[in-house]
């Protein structure tokens, strides 16, 4: 299981703040899982899709598309956050 959490606009679009999800079969890394979120269809293809602005972190640190994912991570999905 992996713990996926939602923030912001995201939260907001997907209607929950998180969810806990098997970790999908051939799912390596952060890339794989944001493919298989955006399978769902709508809303999870447009607010994921490459031409939105959104972050991820797996276990509390920054992530990058190639950040590897094992059972029992948590990964953070929110967008950007700007300070004033």
């Amino acid at each position: 299981m992996v713990e996926l959490l939602y923030f912001a606009r995201l939260r907001e679009r997907f209607g929950r703040d998180g969810e806990r999800v098997p970790l999908p079969e051939g799912v390596a890394d952060v890339a794989g899982l944001t493919a298989w979120l955006r399978a769902r269809g709508e809303p999870w293809s447009a607010e994921l899709a490459a031409s939105r602005s959104w972050r991820v972190a797996v276990n509390q640190d920054m992530a990058s598309a190639d950040t590897p994912l094992r059972d029992g991570d948590e990964v953070a999905y929110f967008p950007p956050v700007t300070g004033g």
